[in-house]
């Protein structure tokens, strides 16, 4: 199964070097049979399983916290909620996605490639290309550039409850999420250790380390925050410390595992001064990277800024944070999927197979429309219940069962896009996503949910309704941009990076 995950070598029989294909036809492949595309739909399936475990896992953590919290006031939940969505906003999805390109410089030669693929790919080729220091070194500079990232991050915020004031939020509120944020400062540098260290696994396939570390710190946490908020006098804040204290851990687990198993032995390095030499290329070429995620994300965060500022903010905050919350534990799976389809098209297309990497957008729509079918039926009959988990109060449990059918539309949207935007990271296509989420979200998204939340007085399920216009118009422009791609044209763009070192802004898009 290791094997399967790395990139195959690159094949000069089915697709000659990229001079030689101008005059080939365009997308002229066979058929797809049905035993290809449910081989397809296998090799994804083994590659998505494992990221969903971590990933979800890793997420568990705030919604459990979260949860814990709502049991004590609607207060505590609004404000915690509150917390959870603007350190996402200003910290852990920077740190995420600033990631994203860092291993590719020192290995490939990002002044060449340019943001050519996301990590999921590029770390299996790299492994597969042998440049095994390169990467232990890699992730140490990675490391110590996102802790640089941490420091404006730290500062923003300490004074994060007065900005919440200056900005219209309600000052109750606003004084709860800063006491909270301050205990989530360690949780951000633990995650700036985190990430690198995933994405070091990631490169040698080695998912059941992040497996198992994942999920032990999600067994250990729910006691430790159980404790922390219902056992001792810190109260909410115990959540922000059990936060904090599970992602230390998850460092602690999975950096012994890095520094004794033999497993890692060809890309454990020593720390040396070395790590210094890669920061310049990583601020350069992983910033932008995070641009194409990082403004989807913000847009459904605004919802909840956008929610305190409502009649009875802390109802339509919990409850808004609450569905949110709900979307994007679900919205594991699809990266899950999105990931494994990003490995595959790319790797694909990098051997000169532009057919299988066609075949694997089909087999990855498949499985995308399946998953939000089960997920769509089993959330809408758990409607009534739902809120439950987060909260005792009536109120905002039944305004949560109003909001189910807004949150599976949202689901399925979520569940084609995300797949979708996987085949863009294998493409290549970092900057058309970035204009397209930026058009959806910014241009059409936000101002109508501005609209109907504030003008047309349909408070958060208007604010709720804009957004979900947004990811529909996303959809269907990367919808677009996929069919009508040219993979012939792909393949030969990719293998021109790969064998002649030339960058190329053509996208193979007609």
């Amino acid at each position: 199964m290791k094997e399967s995950l790395l990139p195959p070598p690159p094949s000069t029989s089915k697709l000659g070097r990229p001079e030689e294909e101008e005059e080939e036809k365009v997308n002229n492949f066979p058929p797809t049979t049905r035993d290809e595309l449910f081989a397809e739909v296998k090799r994804l399936g083994v590659l998505a399983g494992p990221m969903v475990a971590v990933t979800l896992s890793q997420y568990l953590l705030q919604v459990i916290s979260l949860m814990m919290v709502g049991h004590l006031s609607e207060l505590a939940l609004s404000s915690a909620a509150i917390t959870i969505s603007l350190s996402g906003v200003t910290g852990f999805s920077l740190l995420v996605n600033d990631v994203v390109n860092l291993i590719l410089p020192s290995v490939m030669d990002a002044k060449q490639l340019g943001m050519a693929s996301g990590l999921e790919t590029l770390c299996g080729q790299a492994y597969g290309a042998q440049q095994y220091r390169r990467i232990g070194t890699q992730t140490y500079t990675a490391i110590f550039s996102l802790f640089l990232v941490c420091l404006p991050i730290t500062l923003l915020w300490i004074y994060m409850g007065k900005l919440l004031v200056l900005i219209g939020q309600d000052p109750e509120i606003s004084h709860e999420a800063g006491r909270f944020i301050v205990w989530l400062i360690p949780a951000i540098f633990a995650d700036a250790t985190l990430q690198p260290l995933i994405r070091y696994f990631q490169t040698q396939s080695l998912t059941f380390p992040m497996f198992l570390s994942s999920c032990v710190t999600l067994c250990l946490h729910i006691p430790l925050c159980w404790g922390l908020v219902f056992k001792s006098s810190l109260g909410n804040i115990g959540a922000a410390l059990a936060i904090s204290i599970s992602y230390w851990l998850n460092v602690i687990f999975i950096g012994v595992y890095m520094y004794f198993s033999p497993a890692c032995a060809k890309t454990r390095v020593p720390i040396s001064m070395e790590l210094f030499q890669g920061i310049g290329e990583f601020f350069k070429f992983a910033i932008p990277s995070a641009v194409m995620i990082c403004l989807e994300w913000w847009s459904f965060e605004l919802l909840v800024l956008m929610s305190g500022l409502l009649p009875n903010p802390q109802l339509e905050t919990s409850v808004l944070s609450v569905c949110l919350d709900t979307i994007e534990t679900l919205f594991t799976i699809t990266y899950g999927l999105g990931a494994a389809v990003s490995t595959r098209v790319s790797n694909e297309l990098g051997a000169g197979n532009p057919n299988m990497a066609r075949v694997a957008v089909y087999a990855v729509m498949l499985l995308a429309v399946t998953e939000t079918i089960i997920v769509n039926l089993t959330l809408f009959a758990s409607r009534h219940v739902l809120g439950y988990l987060f909260s005792n109060e009536k109120e905002v449990v039944d305004y949560v069962t109003t909001f189910i059918p807004l949150v599976c539309l949202s689901v399925i949207l979520d569940g084609l896009q995300g797949v979708l935007s996987g085949v863009a990271r294998g493409c290549g296509w970092q900057n058309i996503g970035a204009f397209v989420n930026l058009g959806a979200f910014y241009l059409c998204g936000i101002p109508l949910a501005a609209s109907l939340g504030f003008w047309l007085k349909l408070r958060g399920m208007g604010l709720w309704i804009g957004v979900l216009a947004g990811a529909f118009t996303q959809t269907v422009l990367l919808s677009i941009i996929t069919s009508y791609t040219d993979w012939e044209k792909q393949a030969s763009k990719a293998r021109e990076r790969i064998f002649e070192g030339r960058s190329s802004a053509d996208n193979g898009i007609i």
